[in-house]
């Protein structure tokens, strides 16, 4: 499929025109229905994180599963939660309590000893959502993991022919967007059986707006 940067420009420049402001910073969100595609084969369902070109100011919201020195130095970056063994155990006591709890998190890492308590007692939650957590290495950074975490989003192709994903905010040029645009479309072409030819049509819409049709 033929990307036209300067062609998705202009319609993210349509979109920004036709979609009234908020008194919040709206997401901008990518839709693009599939076709041809057999979701009841395994190796047709997609669940890939793509660390985007431009992340915006906000990004990813990412928790940390940690003790000792690993959640200490954790705080120290920009994460977003740190939960220890103790609130692992706690979580794992009632799934409703837990959902509510980890709903507002994209990405989740973990100390790579509490991956398995994180996987008797959360694993029910995470799992089905594709949210299991990506464990961290004795010798990694971890503020180098977290900032790349916080720069991904996840596209995921599982019960429906359609993938969706966020990829950017509405205060952002249209030329940072196009290239996040261009980023994961280029990702699926690559992951779906027949690339382009499963990608049925490109959309893209803010929170609270209408959708438009990105003509490539």
């Amino acid at each position: 499929m033929s990307i036209d940067m300067k062609k998705i420009v202009a319609f993210l420049d349509e979109l920004k025109g036709k979609t009234p402001k908020r008194n919040f910073k709206q997401s901008i969100e990518l839709i693009m229905p599939l076709k041809d595609l057999d979701l009841k084969d395994p190796t047709n369902r997609i669940n890939e994180l793509i660390e985007l070109p431009n992340p915006g100011k906000t990004g990813a919201k990412v928790c940390i599963f940690a003790t000792g020195e690993l959640a200490v130095n954790a705080k120290r970056y920009d994460v977003d939660m740190v939960l220890g063994r103790e609130d692992i155990l706690d979580l794992g006591k009632d799934r409703k309590v837990a959902k509510k709890r980890l709903s507002d998190y994209d990405f989740f890492v973990s100390e790579a000893q509490l991956m398995p308590l994180v996987g008797r007692h959360l694993g029910q939650v995470l799992g089905p959502r594709g949210k299991m957590p990506t464990p961290v290495p004795p010798t990694i950074d971890v503020g180098d993991l977290i900032n790349r975490q916080k720069r991904m989003v996840r596209v995921r192709i599982r019960d429906q022919l359609s993938a969706q994903c966020k990829v950017g905010e509405e205060d952002m040029s249209s030329i940072e967007i196009a290239e996040n645009i261009s980023a994961v479309v280029s990702l699926l072409e690559r992951k779906l059986e027949k690339g382009s030819r499963n990608i049925k049509a490109i959309y893209i819409k803010m929170t609270m707006g209408p959708k438009i049709k990105i003509e490539t």
